[in-house]
């Protein structure tokens, strides 16, 4: 039934989200807000999370800053995983509350088959790779991110190299990812066993035995880094922009990228991607946030700030994020999975998963 999944030998660049603080939705009727034209000086972001930093000085905290600063809008902003937001959306769909959604694939391409998005095209989307962003101008990707894992640096000085070390007793009540179908990272563990182990089959096993040291499921990815920077957890799975950013307050947290035995290391592009809701009781106000998001100064500040990769190609950071963050990418291998199946049968992988760990 799973199709093999495409590998590609250049690097890609994508992204994923880590925000802790919730707010609740405005209120007040779609209609009424809808015809107002977006007169409110208000617009409300659904995202997954790692883009929002509970210090206030992550990625989204200074550009939804410098975008109320500049236009007088209030940012309202509502995080999870990124299954998470598109099934909230899905409820909200008679009574709209969000203006922007924010997920990781293949969750955005999901929330378009639901009929969630609608086409708008922001200012600097000609300058992001066409892989990155839809043909219809549904979603566009902001921040470029990867797939990976964490290990905690002083109880595991050496990362594990491959995906089989994680079966030994020694990570039993020390392993943890996140629940695919819920989370976007979590869905990523899927989608990297299935593309290293050569099919959906080969990786369910795989994932069966895993779960003899698997703690359990975890709605967000972003909480499992700070139980591993403390030992509480030896090993997690998160991505690259997130946990390069937790990094900074998290001194034991180290990023790797596990091999099938005999394998290269491999992972995937993620990228954080967004798109304007439809009927999206802020629309205009929407519109001009995705035009801030990718920006040159937003994007420019991705890799400073945010610990990721900017979307637009025409950017080129030369920080000593962007810098460190080359180094750590060097001598993995990217693959780019077929997005279209993995949107077709994410429900029939996900319930493979359950049923193979009894989850």
């Amino acid at each position: 039934m799973s199709r093999t999944l495409v590998l590609r030998s250049a690097a890609a660049v994508a992204g994923s989200l880590a925000l802790t603080m919730s707010l609740t939705a405005c209120g007040g009727s779609s209609a009424g807000s809808a015809d107002s034209g977006g007169a409110e000086k208000v617009v409300t972001v659904y995202s997954a999370d790692g883009l929002k930093s509970e210090k206030g000085d992550g990625w989204y905290d200074r550009v939804f800053a410098d975008f109320t600063k500049k236009t007088g809008i209030e940012v309202k902003y509502v995080e999870g995983g990124s299954g998470e937001m598109v099934q909230r959306a899905v409820r909200e769909k008679t009574n709209t509350q969000a203006d922007v959604l924010i997920t990781l694939p293949p969750f955005i391409q999901q929330a378009d088959g639901k009929g969630l998005l609608q086409s708008y095209v922001p200012r600097g989307a000609d300058k992001v790779n066409g892989a990155d962003k839809s043909t219809d101008g549904k979603w566009t990707s902001v921040v470029n991110n990867y797939f990976g894992f964490v290990h905690n640096k002083k109880e595991l000085p050496e990362a594990p190299r491959t995906w089989e070390e994680l079966l030994d007793a020694r990570y039993k009540g020390k392993l943890q990812y996140s629940t695919p179908g819920v989370a976007g990272d979590g869905t990523a563990v899927l989608i990297k066993a299935m593309h290293d182990f050569g099919g959906k089959e080969p990786a369910m096993e795989y994932l069966k035995k895993l779960q003899a040291n698997n703690v359990g499921p975890s709605s967000s990815t972003s909480k499992l880094a700070p139980k591993t920077d403390k030992g509480e957890l030896l090993v997690a799975n998160g991505d690259v922009q997130m946990n390069f950013a937790q990094s900074k307050s998290m001194p034991n947290l180290g990023i790797w990228f596990p091999a099938k035995d005999g394998g290269r290391p491999t992972t995937f592009a993620l990228p954080y991607a967004a798109g304007l809701v439809a009927k999206a009781p802020h629309s205009e106000n929407g519109k001009k946030l995705l035009d801030h998001l990718l920006g040159e100064e937003a994007q420019k500040l991705v890799s400073e700030v945010g610990g990721g990769f900017p979307a637009r190609t025409d950017v080129k950071p030369t920080d000593a994020n962007a810098v460190e963050l080359t180094k750590l990418m060097t001598g993995v291998e990217i693959f780019e999975p077929d997005w279209a199946d993995i949107d077709k049968n994410l429900t029939a992988y996900v319930d493979a998963w359950k049923s193979a760990t009894g989850s």
